[in-house]
């Protein structure tokens, strides 16, 4: 009697433990499962960035100016990252765009690549202020990309860039090798969404998760150390 106690006992205990492993197997897993390791860090020469050029930490940014969830990202958690890790010289960060919303994601990225091109320090001004022309989420389907509301947010934002050239660019399609070149990164690195978010080659699989975003960071700043 004794000893089939003991036999429901030890059976108990080591369900429990085998219970208990596959619960910490489990829980690593969607641990893991916040990033994804691509091959390489893609590539930012000729890309808009900020930050200094030598910084630890490179972190780059797939959106798209008709995409309200990188509206969202730019006014929540990119101010962030300027004050704590861009400014503070630890981190540089980059745009590319992506066209997943057609035409007018197109007309978007021609603007800034030719923004860029005749004024790089006005980039980021013009980047900001396009994200905010984007009507309410409801409405981001609703056609306001043109080239006459582009041409009018340089003006506004981008002061010392020549107009008449920033509309034939749009018009002509004058910077679609820089727009290209983004679109062949898009497809290099299998991009699912945006905002996509990579981090010295980690891809985040939820770009707001903040704190995932600074552990990832403060990882690779020690690993510098």
């Amino acid at each position: 009697m004794k000893n089939n106690k003991k036999i429901v006992i030890s059976t108990l205990v080591l369900f429990a433990a085998i219970i208990g492993l596959v619960l910490f197997l489990n829980r690593e897993k969607e641990v893991t499962v916040s990033e994804t390791s691509v091959k390489k860090h893609p590539p930012i020469e000729n890309q808009p960035t900020i930050g200094e050029t030598d910084a630890t930490v490179s972190i780059v940014e797939f959106g798209d100016y008709k995409c309200p969830s990188c509206k969202a990202w730019g006014e929540t958690i990119y101010p962030k990252l300027v004050e704590e890790y861009i400014n503070t010289g630890k981190a540089k960060f980059s745009y590319i765009n992506v066209l997943f919303h057609g035409k007018e994601s197109t007309l978007a990225a021609l603007a800034s690549e030719s923004v860029y091109k005749q004024d790089p320090e006005a980039f980021w001004a013009f980047h900001k202020a396009v994200f905010a022309a984007q009507p309410a989420s409801q409405n981001h389907d609703d056609q306001w990309v043109t080239t006459e509301k582009l041409v009018e947010i340089a003006k506004a934002h981008a002061p010392n860039i020549d107009l008449k050239q920033l509309e034939e660019d749009i018009n002509t399609q004058g910077t679609i090798e820089e727009v290209n070149k983004d679109d062949q990164l898009v497809k290099d690195f299998n991009v699912p969404f945006t905002p996509t978010i990579i981090i010295n080659g980690s891809m985040l699989e939820d770009p707001f998760d903040y704190e995932k975003i600074v552990s990832l960071i403060e990882k690779e700043l020690e690993g510098k150390e």
